[in-house]
């Protein structure tokens, strides 16, 4: 058993952060372990490969939640990275730091974690094309792309249309006003993704005090009374290795399922199942948040990136010239616009975030690959997701088995204002669609559809056909309060010594836009917190 200062479970989003900063001064030894394989695959490198590894279960958990009985029993698809960079790897790379109000809400029962304390954080890891001007960052490891100017033409026609429905452009909306309908900013370099692992973690790998395993499952932290002090992991045989701490970042899922298999989490789960309860926590896999969206499709009468992703032809194109200069719409992400808005009386910061892709294709059931198949004829998808969505979700391990998925219990759709918000968004696409700008390019509304009219057949509509925006969190939040969160605001698991949880899981409300960034700026935090308290 070899010992180590430092043992990171997870190589995903905050783990890759983690395991490049506290290695950094070449002291410190850091022990890496990821379940997933290397990350060095050209379905992720390229941006556009995400379609391809959407279904890919040797770089995805392929988790699937339980029936949802406010979706009519719906199961959802839930993909989670299972590789080098965790869902950084296979996402569709939109960077959004969130909205002030966010950190605001986190800083409350989280003191230190409050917009003045984490916005130099965001401007320490970016590496913005528009340069450093007191808000935004320049020269940090993730390189933000701004699209723009090489979308589709479908997508300035979008941001046309949503000004005639009375919404403005934002220029940056991870700038001063997060407000309006934008292009999306994506994290590529050079035409290649710029996961959490190349931009932080390959830089690392040749210190020789850091150690990266893959194909690394890890069963179970190992306790010596209340103090962690290493963990059991499978590859090949069963291993095991000593730590002075062990941190867990293996996201929203696979950390309070390792926490209750490590016995932390409510008592009577884990005593019926056979485990020894360490710490007995009623929070751990509680809180789980996720962003519900939907979208409407639209067949159109004018080229789409359908005429150029279906044909067989169109992807030899678009892969020669991608092979050739790093360029084209396989170095883009597919969602090419958006924004965030308001739309319910008396909202004051955003409640709505939207999306635009000039593609189009049917959502189709577990195993298959919908991305790269696009629909045969010429169609566009405008799409939304509420900001802060206030149903909440559970998971817990189904067994003391490591290998089996916990049970996911999604609740969406469980609270008055989701359902409300839910219908809004769906009328607001129509309006959209409505406006000068589309009406003279849209041919018919392929879904929803003509048939459905009034607020019961849209809800319906939506309970049927909703889709997760892939940012589950929360479900170790922080606080200081251990009746109401899992670890404290130095994100150390309350009751315990050694521990800590440095992920998606940790964040105590869901934040208003997409998840990665902000997993990434937790893991600049809690580097900058363990490495105070080494000194």
């Amino acid at each position: 058993m070899e010992d180590y200062d430092y043992i990171i479970v997870g190589a995903g989003s905050s783990g890759s952060v983690l395991a490049a900063r506290l290695s950094e001064d070449g002291r410190a030894r850091v022990l890496l372990l990821e379940a997933g394989p290397s990350d060095l695959h050209p379905w992720i490198q390229m941006p556009i490969g995400y379609g391809k590894v959407f279904y890919d279960k040797r770089f995805n958990w392929k988790y699937t939640t339980e029936p949802d009985p406010n979706r009519d029993g719906v199961q959802t698809y839930w993909p989670r990275g299972k590789v080098l960079g965790g869902s950084s790897s296979i996402n569709a790379m939109v960077w959004a730091r969130g909205h002030p109000s966010d950190y605001e809400e986190w800083g409350a029962v989280a003191p230190g974690w409050g917009w003045d304390e984490v916005a130099p954080l965001f401007r320490r890891i970016e590496d913005w094309e528009g340069g450093d001007d007191g808000v935004r960052g320049s020269g940090g490891p993730v390189h933000v792309h701004d699209v723009r100017d090489e979308v589709h033409p479908l997508t300035h026609r979008y941001v046309e249309a949503m000004a005639q429905a009375g919404f403005p452009q934002s220029p940056d909306y991870n700038g001063p006003d997060m407000e309006g309908a934008a292009f999306y900013q994506i994290t590529t370099r050079g035409g290649m993704r710029a996961s959490a692992a190349r931009s932080y973690l390959r830089p690392a790998l040749r210190r020789a005090n850091l150690r990266v395993e893959t194909g690394a499952h890890v069963t179970r932290v190992l306790f010596e009374g209340r103090r962690a002090v290493g963990v059991e992991y499978r590859r090949g045989g069963m291993r095991s290795a000593r730590g002075r701490e062990v941190i867990l970042s293996g996201g929203a899922i696979n950390s309070p399922q390792l926490l209750q298999l490590s016995g932390i989490g409510p008592g009577a789960l884990l005593q019926r199942h056979g485990i020894a309860v360490v710490q007995e926590n009623a929070q751990v896999g509680r809180n789980l948040a996720d962003h519900l969206g939907a979208d409407a499709l639209y067949r159109v009468n004018v080229p789409t990136l359908n005429q150029q992703l279906g044909p067989v032809l169109g992807k030899v194109r678009a892969g020669l010239q991608y092979l050739l200069t790093r360029k084209g719409l396989l170095s883009l992400s597919l969602n090419q616009g958006g924004g965030f808005i308001r739309i319910m009386e008396g909202a004051s910061r955003p409640d709505i975030q939207l999306y635009f892709s000039p593609v189009s294709y049917t959502r189709a059931p577990v195993g298959t690959r919908p991305l790269m198949n696009p629909d045969p004829f010429p169609g566009m998808l405008i799409g939304f997701n509420p900001c802060k969505p206030t149903s909440k979700g559970y998971l817990q391990i189904r067994s003391a088995d490591p290998f089996a998925a916990p049970e996911l219990h999604s609740n969406y759709l469980d609270t008055n204002y989701d359902r409300a918000v839910m219908l809004a968004g769906m009328r607001l696409m129509r309006e959209i669609a409505a406006t000068p700008a589309f009406s003279e390019v849209i041919e018919d509304e392929v879904y929803p559809g003509a048939e459905v009219k009034d607020d019961a057949q849209m809800a319906e509509f939506i309970r049927q056909k909703a889709w997760t925006v892939f940012h589950q969190c929360g479900t170790c939040r922080m606080g200081t309060d251990p009746a109401e969160s899992v670890v404290d605001a130095r994100l150390r698991v309350h009751g315990v010594q050694g521990l800590r949880v440095v992920d998606a899981s940790v964040f105590p409300t869901i934040p208003t836009g997409n998840t990665n960034a902000p997993a990434i700026m937790v893991g600049e935090r809690a580097a900058d917190l363990i490495r105070a308290e080494a000194r």
